[in-house]
């Protein structure tokens, strides 16, 4: 299969695709973090390259519910490099539109990830998840609300339940690589996705279209 992990700079996702014997590159606007198939730049400009399956993860900054209250207040003290007001409503228009050019992309199969959207981010993508799950589904014991948007895709089955409901990437301590820490896809939430949509057939696909 060949696969295509949009805006992913880690490498992860990636790697659990390739592990399994796909031909799976990953695509960001950053170089990869780990040693591997890698197209650096802006991930609409591959999107027509005949993919069988892609997972996308755009920007969650505008779409996340957590921080919809910037749209409406300026703390007063603001904080460099945020936007507030009418300044993060374009963002979001724009952060939406792309987050729906990656669902409604020419490609069989198709999964968005982003955490919980907030409603104006629902009404400008045109439809809201399809699955939200937990890394301790996954065998790792904390909590990130993950959600999927499907094409063609069965919602992922856990793997592994575990103990612990340790909020880690909410607590991350302030600094450059915060966003980056925060970013990065579980290693079990990886090797679900690679096991399970890895053996989806275009036959498949073309059934449930």
């Amino acid at each position: 299969m060949k696969v295509l992990i949009a805006c992913e700079f880690s490498g992860i996702v990636r790697d659990s695709f390739i592990a399994r014997g796909h031909d799976a590159w990953s695509c960001d606007l950053l170089p990869t973090e780990k040693p591997g198939p890698h197209i650096q730049g802006d991930v609409r400009r591959i999107l027509g390259r005949k993919w069988d399956l892609m997972i996308a993860h755009p920007d969650c900054t505008y779409i996340t519910n957590s921080g919809v209250q910037w749209l409406w207040n300026t703390p007063k003290k603001p904080k460099a490099g945020i936007l507030y007001g009418p300044a993060r409503w374009k963002a979001l228009d724009e952060a939406c539109a792309f987050f729906k050019e990656l669902l409604g992309a020419e490609i069989p199969l198709i999964a968005g990830e982003n955490p919980i959207p907030h409603k104006y981010a629902v009404e400008r993508i045109g439809r809201t998840y399809d699955q939200l799950i937990q890394p301790y589904q996954f065998g790792h014991g904390e909590m990130k609300s993950t959600c999927f948007w499907l094409k063609n895709l069965p919602p992922l089955m856990p793997t592994r339940h575990v103990a612990g409901r340790e909020q880690r990437v909410f607590k991350e301590s302030p600094g450059p690589n915060r966003w980056k820490n925060r970013a990065r896809t579980y290693q079990g939430i990886a090797d679900a996705m690679a096991d399970q949509w890895g053996l989806v057939t275009w036959q498949q696909a073309l059934v449930a279209a």
